[in-house]
């Protein structure tokens, strides 16, 4: 017992103080004070934060969360491997620091400043399906979706995010036919629930470094957990990067049965909730839905598809990287974005988020796949597979 005490204070205790102590570090160091330096030198902040910015945006708090600047680019300058290295702590930080944020969102996702963001979950424009014979193992889409009235994940407080969840569990009981599930908290759940969360590879867990120094994990686990349906197609993360991430997904390559169930889960979440408390989704007609991290607004959707591709892995993952940038696809080993590749499987992905609808970018992933797949077809005969 004493080994397991020690092992878990070496492995999980020690690293979480030292991650929330560096944070205040952070946050604190230029409250008010001196422009900051900005580690990540080639991310956008390191590039859209001037010090005339600085100056006018340092001291300004949030109305919903007293979010600061500093707290926003806290990743950017802890850490030198940030991209973007921004998050916003609240609707009211893309209005606050308009001058950093819109021109990192212009710049990151192509668009001008009279873009406007349109939604569209009508599955029944959607044309075609993955093509049948086509090696595809599973579909899994997603989107974010924040309220109104709460703060997003890097700067909610404790009280909105109770209340947040405490909202969400009642809206989830409200569910009908296929959607009808439970409700899983991660605060005081049961060692065999979390056990099968884990098996099920539904369970998010903390200790991912970008998260922490953004200040989404404080209070964990508290205000967290799971919902999903009985068939387990049908999935709803409470309080982690954003405030849901609504999923839906399953077996076999049927992109479109996905996608009609997750805009009836969608819809079921946003009328429960408003039915309840009177709130809506938060949306911005040049942003589209208000996201945490600001590389998700927009649609929040990444749309994607477990397939093998063994004519693509003979030709190199650079051919292939260079080939889904044509068709506006990302791909990924089926381990995540940082999980490296193993195998012939890859995790094949929307580009997009912001400046398309719904339907538009799961049209482009089902064509794209397709491409993908008849190619690889002609690259296993080159290469005598």
């Amino acid at each position: 017992m004493r080994v397991y005490n020690l092992k878990f204070l070496l492995c999980y205790v020690i690293p979480t103080v030292c991650i929330f102590w560096l944070l205040f570090r952070v946050v604190n160091k230029n409250k008010g004070g001196a422009y900051p330096t900005v580690r990540s030198k080639h991310s956008l902040v390191a590039k859209h934060l001037t010090k005339a910015k600085w100056e006018k945006l340092k001291d300004i708090k949030t109305k919903t969360s007293g979010f600061t600047l500093s707290q926003a680019i806290a990743c950017a300058v802890q850490f030198d491997n940030q991209h973007c290295g921004i998050y916003a702590g609240d609707f009211d930080s893309y209005m606050d620091f308009a001058d950093v944020f819109d021109p990192i969102i212009r710049e990151y996702h192509g668009i001008d400043e009279n873009t406007r963001h349109s939604s569209d979950m009508d599955v029944s424009k959607i044309r075609g399906n993955i093509k049948p014979g086509a090696p595809v193992k599973s579909v899994r889409i997603r989107v974010g979706r924040s309220f109104e009235g709460f703060g997003l994940s890097p700067g909610i407080t404790r009280q909105q995010r109770l209340d947040l969840e405490k909202l969400l569990a009642s809206a989830f009981t409200k569910f009908s036919g296929d959607l009808k599930g439970n409700y899983y908290p991660l605060l005081g759940m049961a060692e065999s629930v979390r056990q099968q969360l884990v098996d099920d590879h539904f369970l998010f867990m903390s200790g991912d470094p970008n998260l922490q120094v953004a200040g989404m994990e404080r209070d964990w686990p508290e205000g967290r957990g799971i919902f999903h349906n009985k068939d387990k197609t049908f999935l709803v993360w409470v309080n982690e990067e954003d405030q849901t991430r609504i999923i839906s997904m399953q077996k076999g390559g049927d992109v479109k049965a996905v996608f009609e169930r997750l805009a009836r889960g969608i819809k079921a979440v946003q009328q429960s909730v408003k039915a309840e408390s009177g709130k809506d989704f938060q949306f911005h007609p040049k942003f589209g839905y208000i996201h945490s991290c600001p590389t998700n607004l927009g649609t929040g959707m990444r749309a994607s598809v477990h397939i093998d591709l063994p004519g693509w892995t003979k030709e190199g993952l650079p051919a292939l990287k260079k080939r889904c940038e044509e068709l506006a696809l990302q791909p990924r080993g089926t381990r995540g974005e940082s999980g490296g590749q193993t195998g012939i499987t890859y995790d094949i992905s929307n580009k997009h988020r912001l400046g398309y609808s719904e339907v538009q970018l799961v049209q482009c992933m089902i064509d794209g796949v397709n491409t993908l797949y008849e190619e690889d077809l002609k690259l296993q005969k080159k290469h005598n597979l």
